[in-house]
């Protein structure tokens, strides 16, 4: 069967894989539509430390349940539309202990420790699979990278007294800036993008700035009566914006680390401990973040055409991701159609 294949770096091209039939436990999908993430761009340019390559992208997912195998629960039926949970946990370290899944610390994400879901057809085990109600499979494709965001809101533990400054408006950012105006909290959405800050108006944030050509701090302060928000969410992954996010924190306030920063990042820690902060990393989402989503995708008031910037073949999509590489800041999601 047909998958794509990033084999060295800036090197993808289509491959012939071997399809493979359900184990007992598994179910086996078939998968029509499967985005290219920051992690994807990240292992192409050959920036991303934590990737195995050779490797088979993949680990946004909207599918169709195609079999099942023996010690599947019968309301796992063929034809179902699907998402996946993408990360593995082990059971046995210290966070799976303390039931935090998702951060495990043996994990083994789809697409970057292992091979992913951009082919024609995976199996993984029945408990990855996540039913999608009523959404279609293009969008069960956003699924995955709206739950990080989600997540990150949980981390933070943001309430509707609390005021929250997201950095970085790509998709993850979005999820932030969604679960963040659903709890009340004041969103502030900060980006390098005009275009990506007025669609972070449209997602629920307040207030918007541009880091590139506006006085951050000074618009900061005028928004938040000088106090600076309760919360700053980093969702871009820079020295430069872990920095903001701890400059521009309200004393007392928390500061969500989502990001891998490329470089080694100098803090003038005497605000870790003046502004006594709560600073707190955020590893991608636990299933009450994935279900969180999917209710808020059912409303249908998310804008998801202007979520996807393009839709390609297999064949198209190694000149889809040299085309985001050049223009990185200008993509949400390219989604490739099986």
């Amino acid at each position: 069967m047909k998958a794509v294949k990033i084999t060295a770096v800036r090197q993808m091209k289509v491959v012939e894989v071997e399809d493979q039939e359900p184990k007992a436990g598994e179910v086996k999908i078939r998968l029509q539509y499967v985005g290219f993430c920051g992690s994807d761009l990240s292992t192409y340019l050959g920036k991303n430390p934590m990737v195995k390559m050779p490797v088979i992208p993949g680990h946004e997912v909207g599918a169709v349940v195609e079999k099942t195998g023996s010690d599947v629960p019968e309301g796992m039926k063929p034809g179902m539309v699907v998402t996946v949970n993408p990360y593995t946990n082990c059971g046995k370290c210290a966070s799976c202990r303390n039931g935090r899944v998702n951060a495990c610390q043996h994990n083994e994400t789809l697409g970057v420790q292992r091979n992913g879901a951009m082919k024609e057809t995976i199996c993984l085990p029945w408990e990855k699979v996540i039913p999608a109600g009523l959404l279609t499979t293009r969008e069960c494709a956003l699924i995955e990278p709206m739950s990080v965001g989600f997540h990150a809101v949980s981390r933070a533990q943001v309430t509707d007294i609390d005021v929250v400054m997201v950095i970085g408006c790509g998709m993850v950012g979005m999820g932030a800036i969604v679960r963040a105006a659903q709890r009340g909290a004041t969103v502030i959405a900060a980006d390098i993008d005009d275009d990506k800050l007025v669609l972070a108006r449209q997602m629920g944030a307040s207030y918007v700035i541009n880091t590139l050509n506006d006085n951050v701090h000074a618009r900061v302060l005028e928004m938040t009566a000088g106090f600076g928000p309760d919360v700053v969410i980093e969702a871009v992954g820079s020295a430069e914006t872990y920095q903001m996010a701890v400059d521009e924190v309200a004393f007392t306030g928390r500061v969500i680390c989502i990001g891998y920063a490329k470089t080694e990042v100098s803090f003038q820690t005497k605000f870790f401990v003046q502004k006594e902060l709560d600073i707190r990393g955020s590893r991608n989402a636990q299933p009450s973040d994935f279900r969180a989503v999917i209710h808020y995708l059912e409303r249908h008031t998310c804008p998801v055409d202007q979520l996807i910037s393009d839709v390609v073949t297999p064949e198209e999509a190694p000149a889809a991701m040299e085309k985001w590489a050049a223009r990185p800041g200008k993509v949400f999601r390219i989604l490739v159609n099986f």
